[in-house]
């Protein structure tokens, strides 16, 4: 606010322009729900609507209410097996008026169903909780309970969180944030999760180390260079002889050996320095 206030030139200067905003990420208040807890507070829901509701934002990722209110039965792609999401939070961003989602074999069921018990020419897929005045999130939390279960910090958001933390296990993540509709900055900060199945897993299985030669043999497309050079190792090409370098040849081994002088008790002094000396006093003087 103040920003806008200095760039209409109200006021002179922002006084809260060195003041950093906290974040607004809370780990503590993520949960994931799991499939067998969507299980118990799916067969405690009281109708198809609030089941079609609730595996909409627990399978599907969609924000609740306005994705799950915003879809008609035009948006749903039997054939292809796609489902077109409206979102009202991201139209005012290039291409986020909409985005695509797969027809999860999770949601399936209860789309069919509430398409089967619909009244011919209904438009909306959600009809019974159109109205504003309804809080949902009173009305899951009594679902919940009913279920046996305790209700669970950012209810619809978790469900949403839980599903993306899901789908991430499975597909690229440039993947996921295009069907949940959001970024990598933003799944990174409020909704990628961390899992108790995650830690039992690393317990359970070591990761093991491969080296170069193992893993050229385990898929040996992925090495064709050394492929090629075994194959001509192999198939007796005649390969160019390397130089000899010094300290592996055996004629600069037998040089060596003739023209290093012998140690005493005096400093070391070369045999080669010494014939060098002799052959300066021999030359003919200029």
């Amino acid at each position: 606010m103040f920003k806008r206030a200095v760039k209409w030139k109200l006021i002179g200067e922002n006084p809260f322009a060195d003041v950093k905003a906290g974040s607004q990420a809370n780990k503590t208040r993520m949960f994931f729900v799991t499939r067998d807890m969507a299980g118990k507070v799916l067969d405690a829901c009281p109708d198809t609507q609030w089941r079609l509701l609730f595996a909409l934002s627990r399978y599907g990722g969609l924000r609740c209410p306005s994705e799950h209110l915003a879809m008609t039965w035009g948006d749903v792609d039997w054939e292809h097996g796609r489902i077109r999401v409206r979102s009202s939070k991201t139209e005012h961003h290039e291409g986020g008026d909409y985005r695509f989602i797969p027809l999860f074999p999770e949601l399936r069921p209860y789309l069919q169903q509430a398409f089967d018990e619909a009244e011919p020419g209904t438009e909306y897929v959600m009809t019974r909780c159109r109205d504003a005045r309804q809080n949902l999130r009173t009305h899951l939390t009594r679902i919940i309970h009913r279920a046996g279960l305790k209700p669970w910090p950012k209810l619809f958001h978790n469900l949403r969180s839980t599903r993306q933390t899901e789908l991430a296990e499975r597909y690229p993540i440039h993947v996921v944030c295009q069907w949940i509709g959001n970024s990598r900055a933003i799944a990174q900060e409020h909704y990628l999760q961390v899992t108790d199945a995650h830690f039992a897993q690393a317990i359970a299985e070591p990761v093991k180390e491969q080296t170069p030669a193992s893993s050229a043999a385990q898929n040996p497309a992925q090495y064709p260079a050394e492929s090629q050079r075994t194959d001509k190792k192999t198939a007796g090409v005649t390969m160019q002889k390397s130089p000899d370098l010094p300290g592996h040849s055996k004629r600069y081994c037998l040089t060596h050996k003739e023209l290093v002088g012998a140690t005493g008790i005096e400093p070391a002094t070369s045999s080669v320095s010494c014939w060098r000396a002799s052959q300066l006093r021999q030359a003919p003087e200029v």
